[in-house]
């Protein structure tokens, strides 16, 4: 059995295993990261050969720890990366190159066309009638879009979202409110089949998933990191957050929203953000919470867009493609039926 795992900012960890009646055996670890002494790699497979194949990634990662040496340098990856690529080894999961993926940057839909299309697209991919897919959203009204457990009381002020002419939309992710004003931001959205972050935590997908875009951000001269659970950041402040949702089709939705010319003072008009939920970030103001792409790269939106769609298809292959009508026309019918309602929108009132 054969598993590998790309450490989401770090290097590559691979590993090579049998199932011999039900222990891991004939276990080997190899990779591009760095390891000192060069004998802890013999203590690392040492550690994990034995070990019963239902162990997860905690267990595996104990074994490792307690088999290093003292003092012992593990550079670019983790006893948890290693335990992650050997769950992926026993269940046999796909990386990246194993599917056909495309990139869609189409035109300006409405906001509830923009949620109604996750949820058909992850939908198709879950069911095998669409390949993988990283959309780039556009839209032609601004609008506050809650997640899925969001209060719509507690996390929006209704005159003040009039005002700046925001509507108030619920999409099928959790996470946090994002403003979503013209040209303000970049968001994406990644469907996926679960196939792909099979025996990862959930909060390692999260990182594995959007490992992509930090290097995009890299490459236009920002120092981007990933915070967990969810939050994209530079040395200078947040950029953007992540959210996902997973269906029982085996579909994943996986998208994010980073700021790109925010205006910190419409965002407090806006939403309901209290002390209290800004004091774990350190941070005095909503204003100092996002860090504009804009400020940082000197680029137009659509320029950082373009490098988005660039590096995504140097990396998986990915070749351009578009929302069919049959899909167009299935999220026409979500926005009646689902997204437009009031009864969707105050589920969590």
């Amino acid at each position: 059995m054969h598993g590998e795992y790309k450490v989401p900012g770090g290097k590559l960890v691979v590993v090579d295993l049998e199932d011999h009646d039900g222990r891991i055996g004939g276990f080997h670890l190899a990779g591009d990261f760095f390891l000192e002494p060069d004998s802890a790699l013999d203590d690392i497979d040492a550690a994990v050969n034995g070990l019963p194949v239902e162990s997860d990634v905690a267990t595996i990662a104990a074994a490792i720890r307690a088999a290093l040496p003292e003092g012992a340098q593990l550079l670019g990856f983790t006893p948890e990366a290693v335990g992650t690529a050997v769950r992926r080894a026993l269940i046999t999961a796909p990386g990246w190159s194993d599917f056909s993926w495309e990139v869609v940057h189409d035109e300006p839909v409405s906001p509830l066309m923009n949620l109604a299309l996750d949820e058909v697209l992850t939908t198709r991919v879950g069911d095998g009638r669409r390949n993988p897919t990283l959309r780039l959203w556009e839209w032609n009204e601004n609008a506050v879009v809650i997640g899925s457990f969001q209060s719509v009381r507690n996390e929006v002020d209704p005159a003040g979202a009039a005002r700046h002419g925001f509507d108030v939309v619920r999409r099928i992710s959790g996470g946090g409110a994002m403003l979503m004003a013209a040209n303000s931001i970049v968001t994406y959205s990644l469907y996926v089949p679960a196939s792909l972050v099979a025996g990862m935590t959930f909060a390692d997908s999260y990182a594995f998933l959007d490992d992509w875009v930090l290097q995009a951000l890299r490459s236009l001269g920002i120092e981007a990191t990933y915070q967990p659970l969810n939050d994209i950041a530079s040395p200078h402040g947040k950029i953007g957050g992540a959210a996902q949702k997973r269906l029982a089709n085996g579909g994943v939705l996986h998208h994010a929203t980073l700021s790109y010319d925010m205006d910190g003072q419409m965002l407090t008009d806006v939403l309901r953000i209290g002390r209290e939920k800004l004091s774990d970030k350190g941070t005095q103001s909503a204003a100092k919470r996002v860090d504009p792409l804009r400020s940082q790269t000197g680029l137009p939106r659509e320029a950082i867009i373009e490098r988005f769609i660039e590096t995504f298809t140097k990396l998986y292959g990915a070749v351009p493609g578009h929302i069919t009508e049959e899909e167009y026309a299935e999220a026409e019918a979500l926005v009646t039926s689902k997204f437009a309602t009031d009864a969707w929108l105050q589920r969590v009132p």
